[in-house]
């Protein structure tokens, strides 16, 4: 295998967005252009007959939502496109968190009605935590909403990135008919049709009398003036200072209609980067090295419920990754075999035998897995970690049948390695009955959900009085001030870091304020 080919041709990505921005049919439609699907499917509503490819849960068919990320893998037009189709539902924004650790770039998904929301500006904080490279594509152009250049404006303005407007759309009579390709220089015009296809596509020049007829003299007339104003007062466009993260390209069209997908897809494959360096605790590894490693972002279990199995997604840094491998953990020194590795196209898998740096791998884990966990071979290697971020709702869990204890505490367990919930236990007091916390309340019914179904385990959760979490950085002193107040609660989580639990923002503020040294963070310290 010509290992540096491979790596060259793979893009890894991942879309984010606000809920109902339309994320999940753009997914569909990138595969349909792709050439993996040949009929486009969309969540419409929860009584839809048809759910969306990349959604396999049941809790998803049922509500028409994404809860878990999806692994899309496909060939288009000689490149290996790993598509990580993240949760749609903003209380399961922390599996985005941590998906956006695997990516080299993202798909910034906005509805042209409203702009940048609260779930969007959150999810671009963290690429640009990660320094990721990140295409605009404003959704939803058939119908009313801002102006283009407003919304380069309230993007600007919001997210602090320069914005250049590598298409632009085209009207006729109120309709949104195409865009004008600035790179290529030329007009690109689609035909409606059912939005199930691909749509007819016609290239013409500025000056195409064929195009005035397409559009009308006055729509071509204002175009040419709008396109006069972006080269004299937009930024000038720069390919390094996109894959810097300074800049984000604009691009429009309509997911459900199919317009302007093709043309986000070449973008894809012309201006998003390959796979990159990744940062270790100690340097940073390189996808040409020769030794194997990765990294697991993402665990999910029983995935098939008819086999009860745990899927360590694990993104390939560097070397080659081979079916069979004997790797080592660097949180550990048992060897492990990675023996059934698979592919995915949502929850459809195949079993692979290969894979290089960029891809995403499906391991088999009896539960030895971790997130955030490094697997070599060679030189021991250790990626930086992945962060967790504070969760919102907290409870306790009431167990109906006292006789389940062991089954609850296995599911708790295993569905907080997942990253479903996360477990704060009190010092001294062992595992047997921590605190529950969550980005979201849905995160609760789906953790009662998978523990009836999946571990035989009935239980309620009563709310905690809690309103937020901050891992905590201190002396001795400042732990034991902590522990002394009434009005916080000191908890440590899954990896023994203390974590304090407050009922309102003001109390923290105090706290920093009357102890010396005292650190709190809504980031897990790696």
């Amino acid at each position: 295998m010509d290992l540096p080919h491979e790596v060259a041709r793979r893009r890894t990505f991942a879309i984010i967005s606000h809920p109902d921005a339309g994320k999940t049919t753009l997914t569909e439609k990138l595969l349909l252009y792709g050439g993996s699907v040949h009929i486009a499917g969309a969540v419409k509503s929860r009584k839809a007959a048809r759910h969306a490819l990349s959604d396999f849960m049941a809790m998803e068919r049922e509500k028409g939502i994404s809860i878990s990320t999806s692994v899309l893998q496909f060939e288009h037009e000689g490149l290996r496109m790993n598509l990580l189709d993240t949760p749609g539902h903003a209380d399961f924004s922390e599996d985005t968190y941590r998906t956006l650790a695997a990516v080299d770039s993202a798909i910034m998904l906005i509805d042209v009605a409203k702009g940048v929301e609260p779930r969007t500006l959150k999810l671009f904080e963290v690429c640009r935590l990660r320094k990721l490279p990140v295409i605009t594509f404003v959704n939803k152009m058939d119908r009313s909403g801002l102006e283009p250049l407003e919304l380069m404006d309230q993007v600007g303005n919001t997210l602090g990135i320069r914005t250049v407007a590598l298409n632009w759309p085209i009207w006729h009579a109120h309709e949104f008919v195409g865009v004008y390709d600035r790179l290529r220089e030329k007009a690109v015009l689609w035909t409606r049709l059912d939005g199930t296809s691909i749509v007819p596509e016609q290239m013409y020049d500025l000056d195409d009398p064929a195009l005035e007829a397409r559009v009308g003299t006055q729509e071509l007339e204002t175009l040419r003036e709008e396109l006069e104003m972006l080269d004299i007062a937009g930024d000038p466009w720069s390919l390094d200072a996109f894959l810097s993260g300074d800049v984000t390209p604009f691009f429009f069209g309509s997911a459900m209609i199919n317009f302007g997908v093709s043309l986000l897809l070449e973008a894809l494959g012309s201006l998003a980067p390959p796979p990159s360096s990744r940062p270790t605790v100690e340097g940073s590894r390189h996808p040409s090295d020769e030794d194997f490693s990765g990294f697991i972002f993402k665990i999910q279990a029983n995935m098939d419920a008819r086999h009860r199995d745990r899927i360590a997604f694990m993104r390939v840094v560097s070397g080659q990754f081979e079916r069979g491998m004997d790797v080592k953990r660097a949180a550990g020194e048992r060897a492990i075999r990675l023996s059934k590795p698979h592919t995915f196209l949502a929850s459809e898998r195949s079993i692979v035998d290969i894979a290089v740096p960029g891809d995403i791998v499906g391991l088999y884990d009896p539960g030895d897995l971790r997130l955030g966990d490094t697997l070599y071979q060679g030189e021991r290697v250790e990626f930086q970690g992945i962060p967790r971020f504070a969760p919102e709702f907290f409870a306790r869990v009431r167990l109906k049948d006292p006789t389940k204890r062991k089954h609850l505490q296995r599911g708790l367990e295993q569905l907080s390695q997942e990253g479903t919930v996360q477990l704060f236990y009190r010092p001294g007091e062992g595992k047997a009955d921590p605190f529950v916390g969550a980005v979201g309340l849905l995160q609760f019914e789906v953790l009662k959900s998978r523990l009836a179904s999946e571990y035989n385990t009935q239980a309620e959760l009563d709310a905690a009085p809690f309103s937020l979490a901050r891992w905590v950085v201190g002396d001795e002193k400042a732990m034991a001030w902590l522990g002394a107040r009434p009005d916080f609660t000191l908890v440590e989580d899954r990896t023994g870091h203390p974590v304090v639990l407050a009922a309102s923002p003001w109390a923290l503020t105090y706290a920093t304020r009357e102890v010396k040294g005292l650190e709190l963070f809504e980031i897990s310290p790696l």
